[in-house]
């Protein structure tokens, strides 16, 4: 199968990659001169587990290649997968200039049948728009050629997005024209040979399908944050109720580790976009309302920690800080909670020296000289007042817990995603605060 994929983000390039190691002709197109620079030169240009192998091997096969000409990457794929960015707009609203200008350059210069693949995280009707940009170029031009849209949300979590494209879940098709969906079961038949994961739908099915389910998981990690703020002013421990209630099949374990909020790009978008796009229809999404505001809250529960210790002016103070992305196992600090401790540290005049393993240079980017960086966690000690865990890395989860100790100028660790047994650090003579622990 000839294949384009329009984007090489994270979704794009994940993509890209995963079908070429299954043998299809993958060719992905880029209008960032400087990241198709950076893969033909063998780099990548986001950080992934495992993708730069995949992407090798593929390269070095004749399976996958990248270019910035659209006319080219048009004429090549019968399948043209959308996957370009959608950020949010000022309304909260995503902002799909990226995804219908993709659309219209295909129907700019398609000659034959195309499949036109919503892979791109987009609101409700969004087909319709693509396929309509389609037609207005088609008929700019005075020919009538053949094409299907399809949506095909995505379902890769950062930092696990190979093994999740080879092992899917679920692969949701969205789509009405038969010859498309016969071509997306063809591609996706290397994927599911154990038992059939495709489940297809209309396409307006689909497009919500996606953005249900980052709602959803939005919604327990702002349930259990709320629960483990809760549990601290009734002196119950959050741990000991997670696992009560996990232990309930119809609830199950997943997401429901209350920490210091969520960010990434996916979550805060698209919880903004689906409630966006109700308020189009006349509606009100009151639980996602209080999802969102939950976890505003709770990006600043670290934060409120250190003042309750330390008061309002932390002047002269100082302190470490373990993880800047939003999660483990990639350099993303998109709407990160660390932003916003870091924020509220240095407003209130204390100095901050982190640490990450992988998002060093991104945090740089991103904050340049406001804080200062370490080369080890260990490094972020000297002279702290207290640490500060922010991300749960696997690299903090083994600390040697008497020097944490001996360095800071007091024992104090303010655990934000709850690594450690309290009972345990405390033995160290460490003053230990977690979220909702006892």
């Amino acid at each position: 199968m000839k294949i384009t994929v329009i984007g090489t983000g994270y979704v794009g390039l994940v993509t890209g990659a995963c079908l070429a190691e299954y043998g299809n002709d993958v060719l992905c197109l880029d209008l960032d001169q400087r990241k198709i620079d950076i893969l033909r030169a063998g780099g990548i240009p986001i950080y992934e587990p495992g993708l730069d192998d995949v992407v090798a091997r593929n390269v070095e096969a004749g399976r996958l290649r990248f270019s910035t000409d659209i006319e080219e990457s048009v004429a090549h794929g019968t399948v043209q997968f959308i996957a370009v960015g959608t950020p949010p707009g000022e309304d909260g609203s995503a902002d799909l200039q990226y995804v219908t200008a993709a659309a219209r350059n295909v129907g700019k210069y398609m000659t034959d049948y195309k499949v036109v693949v919503d892979k791109s995280t987009v609101p409700v009707g969004t087909a319709e728009k693509v396929a309509d940009a389609i037609r207005e170029e088609l008929a700019r031009r005075g020919v009538d050629v053949p094409f299907g849209v399809v949506s095909n949300p995505e379902f890769l979590k950062e930092g696990a997005a190979v093994a999740d494209f080879m092992r899917p879940d679920r692969i949701v098709v969205g789509a009405e024209d038969e010859r498309a969906i016969r071509i997306m079961r063809s591609i996706y038949q290397p994927f599911q040979r154990n038992h059939e994961r495709m489940l297809v739908m209309d396409i307006r099915s689909a497009e919500l399908t996606k953005y249900a389910a980052n709602a959803m998981l939005a919604t327990r990690i702002s349930f259990m944050n709320e629960l483990a703020n809760l549990a601290e002013k009734l002196g119950a421990d959050i741990e000991l109720v997670r696992k009560g209630i996990g232990s309930d099949p119809r609830i199950g374990y997943s997401f429901l580790y209350p920490g210091c909020g969520y960010g990434g790009s996916c979550f805060p978008k698209d919880v903004k976009a689906l409630r966006r796009t109700a308020t189009e229809y006349g509606m009100d999404l009151q639980v996602l309302g209080a999802v969102e505001a939950v976890n505003d809250l709770q990006k600043e529960r670290l934060l409120q920690k250190v003042v309750d210790r330390f008061g309002e002016d932390l002047r002269g103070r100082r302190f470490a800080l373990w993880g800047l992305a939003f999660k483990p196992r990639t350099d993303d600090m998109r709407e990160a909670p660390s932003l916003v401790i870091i924020d509220g540290l240095l407003s209130r005049g204390a100095t901050v020296c982190a640490f990450d393993p992988v998002a060093m240079q991104e945090a740089r980017h991103t904050l340049g000289d406001r804080i200062d960086y370490s080369v080890s966690p260990m490094g972020t000690l000297t002279d702290a007042d207290a640490l500060l865990i922010v991300t749960e890395w696997k690299e903090f989860q083994c600390p040697d817990f008497e020097r944490i100790a001996a360095t800071l100028k007091q024992p104090v660790v303010l655990d934000g995603r709850n690594l450690y047994d309290p009972a345990m650090v405390r033995e160290y003579g460490i003053d230990y605060d977690a979220i909702g622990r006892r």
